[in-house]
C-alpha cells in the first residue's frame, strides 16, 4: 500500500499562497466540502485562532487526502521567518515537497531558506508558480530565477495563458493542449482544446526546451529527437520522474490558486513525479551501543523504528506525538521502546489527523504519517521502536533563539501554573526557552522573533487563560574569548567529614565563529578513570551554559583537557564537576572575554520610490546594505543589522513606505557588540 502512498509537504515563502493551495487540494480531493479562504479566516488547515486572525500559518498542520487511488499525506508548514522550526521539522520527515512562488515576488528571501533546507534533507520537489492573476505577474522571469538564485533546473510542463487579469488557462506541454477550469463549479471540471495559433509558436519552443533538458538523460528521447519522431508523454513522465527523485530536475506548473486554476496539474505533478516512500534510500541511522551506521529500510517487514517530529499538547488527550513510521509497524496498544529516553512507552491511541479533525486507525505502517497519544517522556526528534532494533536517527538541529522578554504573572498564585505552561510550550517548540533569573527572580522567555514570541503569549493568554503581563523585548547576547590560554585549578572541600579534592590543566582558545564550543581530552588514557572523565565532562558543559562574566551562553570556545591530578583517597565526582566548571570560568577570564550580539540579516521588498529612504533607516539602525535587486514592481534590498537596534522597524518601514513595503529578518550570525 506504501507504493500508493505520497508524504509531501507544501513550502514557501510567506503569501506566496500555501495555504489557499492546500485549500484547493482538500476541496478537490474531496476532503473538504467548501473552500476555505484564508482572507476571511476560514481556512480548513489554518485551525488556529490566531492563525485565523493573523492569515498566517503558525504550526505545521497535517492531513490525508486521496488522488487517483493514492494517499497524500500533506504537511502544510508555515512561510513566516520566525517559524523556520516548524518547516525544518517537517522537512525532515517528507518524501517530497511541492514549493510555491508568487509569479510577482518571485524567490522570495524565506523561499531560499527552505529550499537550502531542503536540499539538506535531500528532499525531491516540484514547483507551482502561483498568483499568475496578481498585476506584475511574469511566469518566465520566475522560472529563470529559479534557475540563477536557487541553481534548481526548472522544466515548465505548463505555460500560462495570459497574465494578470487577463489569465485564462495554461498550456499542457506534454499532450500539446489547451487545458481551461470552470469557473461556474469552483475549477472542478477541466475542458481542454487545441492551442490557438498565436500560441503555438511558444509552446513549440518550450516543448523543445523540455526535450532538450530530458535528452541530457535519455538516449531515447534524443534518438526520438533527431529522427524528427513524437516523444511518447510515458517516455518524458519516466526520464522526469527519475531526475527529480535524483535531484537534479524541478518540474514546474501555473496556475492562480485563488481563481481555481491549475490545482489539480499540480495533484498529478505530486503522484507522477514525487517518490513513493519505499523508493527513497534507506535511512541511516546510529546503533546507541556502539555508534555504529545502521541503515533502516523502508518496509513493513522487520522491527519497528519511527521518528517523532512534533509535539502538541492538547488539553484532554494530554501529548500528542506527531510520528513518521519509517521501518515495521507501530500498533494501538502495544508498547514501544525510546532510543532516546532508554525507556518504554505506551501506544494509548493512533490517529491520524485531518487538520483539527482526527480518525482513530489501530495501526501505522511503514511510511505512514500520524499521531500517537500515550507517549509521557517523548521529545522532539526522538526515535522509537522495537527494543530488540535499537537505531536513533539523526536528531533534528534547531537555530538559538536570540530574542528575550520578562513575563509575571498578574498574581503570584498563578506563578506556577504559568511554569507549568511554560514547560508545556518548551516542549512543543524547541525554539522556545525559558528560565528564572536567579537574581531578579524574572521569568525570561526567548524565541526566534517578535512575531514568535508575540504568538506564544498570545497562546499563553487565551489558550491556557494565565493572566499574564510581558515586558519589552531583549536581545539575547552571547560570550566568547579571543585569546588562548592555559590554567590550572585546584579544589579542596571537606563534607561530612570527607575529603574532596580535584586539580586539572585547561587550555582554552577561541573557535572560529560559528564552530560551536569543544572539549577535547588530551590526557593519556591511565591518568584518569572515566567516571572522573565525565564529571569533567558535565562541570565543562555546565559552564558553557552559564558564562563568563555576564551569564550569557558562551560559543565558538575549545577546551582542551591537558593535566590532572587524581589520589584515589580524595578524588570524586563531585570534586572534578566543580573543578572543571570554577578551572573553566578562570581560564576564559584570563582569555580576553568578548560579548557577542545578534546580526540579522534583513530582506525588505518596497516601492522604487521609497528605496532610498529605506535604505537609509537601515543605515540609521547600524545596518550595512549588500545589494539591491530591481524588480518589476518593487525593489529588493538585502542588508545585515544588529537585531538590539531593529526593534519596531515594522512601523518605521510601514510608515516610510505607506504601507506598501514588506520585510524578513533572520538570525546570521553573533559579532561582537560595538558598545
Amino acid at each position: 500500500m506504501a507504493q500508493n502512498t505520497r508524504n509531501i509537504g507544501i513550502m514557501a515563502h510567506i503569501d506566496a499562497g500555501k495555504t489557499t493551495t492546500t485549500e484547493r487540494i482538500l476541496y478537490y480531493t474531496g476532503k473538504s466540502h467548501r473552500i476555505g479562504e484564508v482572507d476571511d479566516g476560514a481556512a480548513t488547515m489554518d485551525w488556529m485562532v490566531q492563525e485565523q486572525n493573523r492569515g498566517i500559518t503558525i504550526t505545521s498542520a497535517a492531513t490525508t487526502t486521496f488522488w487517483r487511488d493514492h494517499k497524500i499525506n500533506i504537511i502544510d508548514t508555515p512561510g513566516h521567518v520566525d517559524f523556520t522550526a516548524e518547516v525544518e521539522r517537517s522537512l525532515r520527515v517528507l518524501d517530497g515537497a511541492i514549493a510555491i512562488f508568487c509569479a510577482v515576488g518571485g524567490v522570495e528571501p524565506q523561499s531560499e531558506t527552505v529550499w537550502r533546507q531542503a536540499d539538506a534533507y535531500g528532499v525531491p520537489r516540484i514547483a507551482y508558480i502561483n498568483k499568475m492573476d496578481r498585476i506584475g505577474a511574469d511566469f518566465f522571469a520566475v522560472i529563470q530565477e529559479i534557475r540563477e538564485k536557487l541553481a534548481a533546473t526548472a522544466v515548465p510542463l505548463a505555460l500560462p495563458i495570459g497574465r494578470e487579469n487577463s489569465f485564462e488557462g495554461t498550456i499542457d506541454l506534454l499532450s500539446m493542449q489547451e487545458v481551461h477550469w470552470s469557473s461556474d463549479d469552483s475549477g472542478q471540471t477541466l475542458t481542454t482544446a487545441p492551442i490557438r495559433d498565436d500560441l503555438v509558436e511558444l509552446a513549440d519552443t518550450w516543448r523543445d526546451k523540455l526535450y532538450d533538458t530530458l535528452s541530457a538523460w535519455s538516449d531515447e528521447i534524443t534518438e526520438l529527437v533527431l529522427e524528427e519522431e513524437p516523444v511518447p508523454p510515458e517516455l518524458v513522465k519516466r526520464v522526469l520522474r527519475e531526475q527529480t527523485l535524483a535531484g537534479a530536475l524541478v518540474p514546474t506548473f501555473v496556475g492562480a490558486s485563488l481563481r481555481n486554476i491549475g490545482v489539480q496539474s499540480v495533484l498529478d505533478g505530486v503522484i507522477d513525479f514525487l517518490p513513493a516512500p519505499e523508493e527513497l534510500p534507506p535511512v541511516v541511522g546510529t546503533d546507541p551501543r556502539n555508534h555504529e551506521s545502521v541503515e533502516v529500510h523502508r518496509t513493513t517487514d522487520g522491527q519497528s523504528n519511527a521518528l517523532v517530529f512534533k509535539i502538541q499538547a492538547d488539553r484532554e488527550a494530554g501529548n500528542l506525538s506527531f510520528v513518521r513510521v519509517y521501518q515495521g509497524m507501530v500498533k494501538s496498544g502495544n508498547a514501544v521502546f525510546n532510543h532516546n529516553q532508554r525507556k518504554r512507552e505506551r501506544v494509548n491511541r493512533i490517529l491520524r489527523m485531518h487538520a483539527n479533525r482526527t480518525e482513530q486507525v489501530d495501526r501505522l505502517e511503514a511510511g505512514d504519517i500520524g499521531v500517537i497519544v500515550g507517549f509521557k517522556l517523548a521529545q522532539t526528534g526522538d526515535t522509537i521502536g522495537s527494543e530488540g532494533f535499537p537505531v536513533v536517527l539523526e536528531r533534528m538541529h534547531f537555530p538559538e533563539p536570540v530574542i528575550s522578554v520578562a513575563i509575571e504573572p498578574q498574581t503570584l498564585s498563578e506563578r506556577d501554573r504559568l511554569k507549568d505552561v511554560l514547560d508545556i510550550l518548551t516542549r512543543e517548540d524547541p525554539t522556545f526557552f525559558w528560565k528564572e533569573d536567579v537574581d531578579t527572580g524574572e521569568l525570561i522567555i526567548s524565541g526566534m522573533g517578535e512575531l514568535h514570541l508575540d504568538v506564544l503569549v498570545t497562546r499563553i493568554v487565551d489558550d491556557y487563560r494565565v493572566h499574564a503581563k510581558v515586558g519589552n523585548p531583549q536581545v539575547t547576547y552571547r560570550e566568547s574569548i579571543s585569546a588562548d590560554t592555559t590554567h590550572t585549578e585546584r579544589f579542596h572541600k571537606v563534607i561530612g567529614g570527607k575529603e574532596n579534592a580535584a586539580a586539572l590543566t585547561l587550555r582554552v582558545f577561541p573557535r572560529q565563529r560559528g564552530e560551536g564550543n569543544d572539549l577535547q581530552n588530551k590526557l593519556p588514557k591511565d591518568r584518569l578513570p572515566n567516571n572522573l572523565v565525565q564529571a569533567v565532562e558535565r562541570g565543562i558543559s555546565s559552564a558553557f551554559q552559564s558564562g563568563i562574566r555576564l551569564g550569557y551562553p558562551t560559543i565558538d570556545i575549545g577546551v582542551e583537557l591537558i593535566d590532572a591530578e587524581y589520589d584515589e583517597l580524595t578524588a570524586t565526582e563531585f570534586a572534578f564537576e566543580a573543578v572543571a566548571s570554577l578551572g573553566f570560568d578562570a581560564a576564559c577570564a584570563s582569555a580576553s572575554p568578548t560579548l557577542l550580539e545578534p546580526v540579522m540579516t534583513v530582506n525588505v521588498i518596497c516601492p522604487k520610490e521609497f528605496m532610498g529612504d529605506v535604505i537609509s533607516g537601515i543605515t540609521t539602525r547600524g545596518g550595512i546594505v549588500h545589494g539591491v535587486e530591481s524588480r518589476t514592481t518593487a525593489e529588493h534590498i538585502e542588508a545585515e543589522a544588529p537585531l538590539k537596534k531593529m526593534f519596531g522597524y515594522s512601523t518605521a518601514l510601514r510608515s516610510t513606505t505607506q504601507g506598501r513595503g514588506t520585510y524578513s529578518m533572520e538570525f546570521s550570525h553573533f559579532a561582537p557588540t560595538d558598545d
